[in-house]
């Protein structure tokens, strides 16, 4: 059969034919003869696989679409608790005997909560899927958030933020964020205030955990070796031992609409103080949302400007003139916003030094537009990351879980570099240039009382 490169992934996708599956399904291919398929069960379960020929091993991700920019007023933090205390126990198995599923089969687990999505996920022996499938779905389903262990996990999430209190780069990236996005709920940390784990009751971590842990809710992606239908079966099959009811004709809930939203952020110069031989700088805008189509442009822009050794920043700061170790830039990009940053890491007396030149390579970048020869660069760059990052199947369940909630649009490896290569330097110095001027944020920690400190 074939299919395009790109695939749109609605959320009941018209059947194709499929002599394995009476499911409404997807199939597309991708190199190396892998081939992703795209199923939703009972309830509204979305379960999508690429199956990779000649592995020996899967990546199993249990996905819901929910992230501390959903707490309400009250449960702020409750998502990252959750992450905790689902490996805490459940009616059927005991904290240790979940640790010891994986371990006994020489497994890997892990969660990740993130600001609009949450996943559960494990890399086993092809062999060990179904006991993965087993264990995960039983955490994600009848979690007993146990008092004792919640107390208990409450001290570990303090902890867990004073040593992120304790590093001023991540001070400073969380502040900047923050600053630039001002009272949007993306703005708020990942894991909550130390004000507001010591406040939340359990009551609002349970009350958060039954809203959103539901089949409709659910996306599970699996990469490997695997077949889609037996995934699909034992899916189901360990859902509804669960005790969850799967009713027939259910739809996933709808995605997040992608529609970029005013942002009211707070441009100009922010400082906080600490004792610290380094001074940490970011500054930065708010930029694409995730569905932008300019997202490639983003990255070709990224990888110019300070993506690498051979990046306009880390030339002009470190190379250069020796200010700096650390310098880059970067975006992130969520449904409705995003932002855009540059960061550097300098002695405190280069400070003010530091950040003019920052402005200045995004300015000139604007100005002057990037040569044949550095989109050349940039697109091999981004190229090779692209195969490199997906030589494993946890990359792959990763991409296929990114791409059904953020998207709905499986894009393959040959489209993906496709649509870097496609990147032209007026986009670039386009982009360049309405970042260059939006009002700027700069976010610096250091040992300073304010901007005057270092001449700004």
């Amino acid at each position: 059969m074939s299919l395009p490169s790109a695939v749109s992934l609605p959320l009941l996708p018209t059947p194709l034919a499929d002599g394995e599956s009476g499911d409404p399904t997807f199939v597309a291919g991708d190199p190396g003869g892998a081939v992703v398929r795209r199923s939703v069960l009972p309830g509204g379960v979305r379960v999508l696989t690429e199956a990779m020929p000649g592995q020996r091993s899967a990546t199993i991700g249990f996905w819901v679409g929910v992230g501390s920019r959903d707490e309400a007023e009250g449960e702020h933090g409750s998502t990252h608790f959750l992450e905790h205390l689902l490996f805490k126990g459940t009616r059927k198995r005991s904290a240790l005997e979940i640790a010891s599923a994986f371990d006994e089969v020489g497994g890997e687990s892990n969660a990740a909560t993130a600001k609009e999505n949450t996943c559960y996920y494990a890399r086993v022996l092809d062999t060990d899927l179904p006991l993965a499938i087993d264990v995960i779905a039983d955490m994600v389903t009848s979690a007993v958030l146990d008092p004792e262990e919640l107390e208990q996990e409450r001290d570990v999430i303090l902890e867990e933020i004073a040593m992120d209190s304790d590093d001023p780069a991540d001070v400073a990236h969380e502040e900047f964020v923050s600053a630039v996005l001002g009272g949007h709920p993306l703005g708020r940390p990942i894991g909550g205030t130390p004000e507001a784990i010591r406040a939340i009751p359990r009551d609002a971590v349970l009350a958060h955990y039954r809203r959103y842990y539901t089949p409709a809710e659910l996306v599970v992606t699996a990469a490997g070796g695997l077949d889609h239908d037996t995934v699909c079966r034992q899916v189901q099959g360990a859902l509804e031992e669960a005790g969850w009811v799967l009713e027939e004709g259910a739809v996933p809930v709808p995605r997040r609409p992608g529609k970029p939203v005013e942002i009211s952020g707070a441009p100009g110069v922010h400082v906080i103080r600490r004792a610290v031989e380094q001074a940490n700088i970011l500054i930065g805008c708010p930029s694409l949302v995730a569905t932008d189509e300019r997202r490639f442009v983003m990255s070709v822009l990224n990888a110019v400007l300070g993506g690498g050794m051979s990046s306009r920043l880390f030339q002009e700061i470190r190379e250069k003139r020796g200010l700096v170790y650390s310098t880059y830039s970067f975006s992130a990009s969520y449904a409705d916003a995003g932002y855009f940053a540059m960061y550097a890491g300098c002695s405190p007396a280069k400070t003010g030094q530091v950040i003019a030149l920052l402005g200045e390579e995004l300015d000139r970048l604007a100005r002057d537009g990037i040569s044949e020869e550095e989109l050349r660069k940039a697109v091999g760059q981004l190229s090779g990351g692209l195969v490199l990052a997906l030589e494993d199947s946890s990359s792959r369940m990763s991409r296929l879980g990114r791409s059904e909630l953020v998207s709905g649009e499986f894009i393959d490896l040959d489209e993906s570099l496709a649509r870097v290569r496609a990147v032209t330097p007026a986009e670039v110095q386009e982009l360049a240039a309405e970042l260059a001027a939006a009002p700027r944020t700069t976010m610096v920690v250091g040992p300073f009382d304010g901007p005057g400190d270092f001449g700004l």
